[in-house]
């Protein structure tokens, strides 16, 4: 007999027991059959990162009525390849990565585990999602990220996904989310990002820091904008990065001579 409960597959980048993972499964745990498949520890900025050179593998961490969890020696990529080459016996209705501890708007969906988690379910044509909360603490309060996000959730499992786009929602760190905004990428990039110290032995040594500059001009519908008023932000991102407009230019104004 054919299971008709929508099949959710949750992965992360702060591993297996990270809270926001765990604040996730559950809210979403009436919406369908979950199998959580995520790092066995802290995989933060691997963003599309894959494991090529070593073998990889994965442990069954808890299995009931409607939650399957395990755990995995790889990359937030490598979660989901496998999950879906060898583990799950249909193609997930929904894959949603985090609740991240920490944003991942702007420039640093290029950096995320989670978001390059979701890219790759999307790689697989699957409606994918990540979740993110603008707050590194591992006892943060994800209360609205998880209303945000189980909202989201509903809508994607219902309506799906185009082909070929994935989401991006942020949820600013306070208590009383103005609202969701669907938004643009805030364009810009991270300036004075590290910082130096020495190790034991007197060397330099640098850790990564910085602050986020937006570049000129400001959009006002920018992911940016929008946290820093207190909204959560949606953006819509695509796999296929070729430019279309310069494609166009290329093809028609440039000459390919050796």
């Amino acid at each position: 007999m054919m299971n008709d409960r929508p099949l959710i597959l949750i992965t992360n980048d702060d591993g297996v027991e990270a809270k926001g993972i765990k604040e996730l499964t559950e809210c979403l745990r009436d919406l369908g059959d979950i199998v959580v498949f995520a790092p066995d520890g802290p995989r933060s900025g691997m963003a599309s990162a894959i494991t090529s050179l070593i073998p990889i593998k994965y442990t069954l961490i808890k299995k009931e009525k409607g939650l399957t969890v395990y755990s995995c020696t790889g990359t937030p990529v490598d979660c989901v390849k496998l999950a879906v080459n060898e583990v799950l016996d249909r193609k997930p209705d929904l894959l949603a990565s985090g609740i991240n501890h920490g944003g991942n708007h702007a420039i640093c969906v290029h950096y995320s585990g989670t978001m390059g988690a979701a890219a790759e379910g999307c790689v697989f044509d699957v409606p994918s999602m990540g979740v993110s909360l603008l707050d590194h603490r591992p006892d943060a309060d994800f209360t609205e990220c998880c209303r945000l996000g189980r909202m989201l959730a509903r809508r994607v499992i219902k309506e799906g996904l185009p082909h070929g786009t994935y989401l991006n929602l942020n949820v600013p760190n306070t208590p009383n989310v103005k609202g969701l905004k669907v938004c643009r990428q805030a364009d810009g990039r991270w300036v004075k990002e590290f910082k130096r110290s020495e190790n034991a032995s007197g060397e330099p040594v640098f850790w990564l820091t910085g602050s986020f500059e937006n570049a000129k001009p400001i959009h006002p519908d920018n992911d940016t904008l929008a946290l820093d008023s207190d909204y959560a932000s949606l953006v819509p991102c695509k796999i296929d990065v070729t430019d279309y407009d310069f494609l166009a230019l290329l093809k028609n104004q440039w000459t390919m001579d050796n």
